[in-house]
């Protein structure tokens, strides 16, 4: 099975070249109080400065990870009648796969050079959400590929269990109850993404990219990548390059957490630039529960921070700000399919604006 992890010309970067904070995890696998309130407040440090960090010592081998950029290539390079038996619109919940043409309602005044295999927190098909067709909950499909489900699969599970890890050391390190947190993650909208960017000759512009800039809509991400691409709005509001480094995850505070922690914590604009090569990566976006309420958390909640943060639903959030993404969500909204009726907010508390101008 071909190999599609950092390449050769990568293996050169270190965490000294690192752009961005590097955090040890090690520290939270040793049982000592000591060691995890350490890492608690690297964790603190980072998400409240870029909100974007690398992590080292997370405990997830190198040799699962080959597997899964394996596995990932050797989907992609199937036929293209093979993988559209596994349209992500054929389901009412979001599972499978995403075709470069799903590039969302602008396409394509806009273009998003990529494809996609997602898949979510398994969820039984008796579950309430899936038989209301709420969207983002229920059971994945699997290709028909030998060995994939238990590559993949295997993968989600220990990628799920790393973000319980990482979201234990935040609410220590925000001084918070974890329960208060972990209550709301029975059957989360965690979502992993198979990403492949599509090989092309068209220029980098700020109409034509990998994926257009964007925060994340949950609680976290847990990205891995195999080729530069990734760019991240740093604390100045500049762009700057998070290039992969071996062995090591890029994290992200996503919507979710700046909320909870009232603005202290920061869901960072970041986007993958056209570089017209082939490139791809997987990340986990760590979500809660679709019916989760998100407000600052009773530590945090103030006049100020209740009226930047106003409640909503985890899952509303994740729909309303993914419905333009994907156009045949666009198009079973516009025939009046989706339940409830998402209206995108007239302001989006997350998004930042770069201090220079775009290619």
């Amino acid at each position: 099975m071909a190999r599609a992890s950092i390449s050769d010309d990568q293996k050169a970067l270190t965490v000294e070249d690192a752009t961005l904070p590097v955090v040890d995890l090690s520290g939270l696998f040793t049982g000592d109080m000591a060691d995890k309130a350490r890492v608690a407040a690297d964790l603190g440090d980072a998400a409240r400065t870029s909100g974007f960090f690398y992590i080292t010592g997370h405990g997830i081998s190198q040799g699962l990870i080959d597997a899964v950029f394996a596995a990932s290539k050797e989907f992609h390079e199937k036929s293209r009648s093979f993988k559209m038996k596994y349209w992500s619109g054929f389901t009412t919940h979001h599972r499978g796969y995403v075709p470069f043409e799903e590039n969302g309602a602008d396409f394509p005044k806009s273009i998003n050079f990529n494809e996609a295999w997602d898949m979510s927190y398994e969820a039984p098909a008796d579950h309430p959400d899936y038989l209301a067709k709420w969207r983002m909950t229920g059971p994945n499909i699997w290709p028909d590929i030998p060995g994939w489900k238990e590559t993949v699969g295997g993968y989600y599970d220990q990628a799920f269990d790393l973000g319980l890890r990482l979201l234990d050391a935040l609410a220590l390190e925000l001084g918070v109850d974890p329960e208060e947190l972990t209550r709301h993650i029975t059957f989360p909208t965690s979502q992993l993404r198979l990403l492949r960017y599509i090989p092309n000759d068209m220029p980098a512009t700020k109409e034509l990219v990998g994926i257009a800039a964007h925060s994340d809509f949950e609680c976290f991400t847990i990205l891995m990548t195999g080729a530069p691409g990734l760019q991240v709005m740093n604390a100045d509001d500049i762009w700057i390059e998070a290039p992969p480094i071996p062995g090591c995850f890029v994290v992200n505070i996503g919507d979710i957490f700046e909320t909870w922690s009232g603005g202290q914590f920061k869901s960072t604009q970041h986007r993958v630039v056209n570089l017209g090569t082939e490139r791809y990566s997987f990340p986990i976006f760590f979500g809660l529960d679709y019916h989760a309420v998100v407000e600052p958390l009773e530590k945090f909640r103030t006049p100020e921070t209740v009226a930047k943060y106003p409640a909503m639903k985890a899952g509303d959030h994740l729909m309303r700000m993914s419905v333009g993404a994907f156009r045949y969500m666009a198009d079973a909204r516009d025939k009046g399919e989706l339940v409830p009726d998402y209206d995108v907010p007239e302001e989006n508390p997350f998004k930042r604006e770069a201090k220079q101008p775009d290619p």
